[in-house]
């Protein structure tokens, strides 16, 4: 099994280290996500990503074939722009309140993209092929420029939250309290739901959906449920989507099976097995 996985790694080294790249990524955003119970709307964001690239490939079809606004690039930023701007819209509905409860506008931009993204592509052969490829979450397809694109996402996350932590995590976890501290409270959340979006949007992209949002939320529910401070979180939940990362694509090579959807089953077992741990741990 580790000799077979060995032997691919010429081929599919690029994809491997994209794919752990984006875990450990969105492992680290995924922590503020289950901080604050926001689970849904990773999901939401997810599918406004994917709704995103159906607009950008609809656009370039309409558009003609020979423009710029037919590469894959094209697709990748406007699936980035609808992520990041659903991620705004449930942010505000979370914190600001209004007539409807947050988890209804959640409900309604994780509906309305997922509609949205089938019906742009009902008559686009190609399109379609597109978003069902990013819907069975394949990563086989990932390349060096992305490995450096996550590369350098996941640095610069690293580094604002060894740099600016105690502010951050008052402002998810406490945000009342860091009103009074003197924080800027609106900025940082609309900082961290434009952030969400933009690593979500370019995930998507190249992870598809399944791994993307099981990689934003499992590894920080895992880590939640066996760590006992909020500094352990950071440490715990890019460790356990690297570690299941590893697995699960050695166990994908052996058996064939789609990498992206093996780590999420590894990760949802490693949930069960974090949730009956807490159970008996001692308090």
């Amino acid at each position: 099994m580790i000799a077979g996985f060995i032997d691919s790694w010429a081929l599919f080294h690029d994809a491997y280290l994209a794919g752990w790249l984006i875990g450990v990524l969105l492992s680290l955003v995924g922590v503020f996500v289950v901080a604050r119970d926001q689970i849904f709307i990773g999901a939401a964001v997810s599918q406004a990503s994917l709704f995103g690239i159906a607009v950008g490939i609809w656009s370039g079809s309409m558009l003609g074939s020979a423009g710029w606004w037919s590469s894959e690039l094209f697709h990748a930023v406007t699936g980035g722009l609808f992520a990041v701007l659903a991620a705004f819209v449930t942010a505000c509905a979370a914190h600001r309140g209004g007539r409807e409860t947050p988890e209804a506008v959640t409900g309604w931009v994780f509906l309305v993209s997922t509609s949205g993204s089938i019906l742009l592509m009902s008559h686009n052969r190609l399109g379609m092929e597109e978003i069902n490829r990013l819907l069975s979450s394949t990563i086989i397809g990932a390349n060096r420029q992305d490995v450096w694109i996550f590369l350098g996402l996941t640095v610069l996350t690293g580094l604002v939250l060894s740099l600016k932590y105690r502010s951050v995590v008052l402002i998810a976890l406490e945000p009342e309290m860091a009103r009074v501290a003197g924080l800027r409270v609106g900025l940082w959340n609309g900082l961290l739901s434009a952030w969400l979006g933009l690593v979500i949007g370019f995930a998507i992209h190249v992870s598809g959906v399944v791994y993307a949002f099981a990689s934003l939320v499992l590894p920080a529910l895992i880590a939640k449920n066996l760590g006992r401070t909020a500094r352990s979180l950071f440490f715990l939940a890019p460790c356990t989507s690297l570690g299941t990362g590893v697995i699960a694509f050695v166990l994908a090579n052996h058996y064939d099976f789609p990498p992206g959807q093996t780590a999420a089953a590894c990760l949802c077992t490693l949930l069960a097995g974090a949730w009956l741990f807490r159970a008996v741990r001692p308090r």
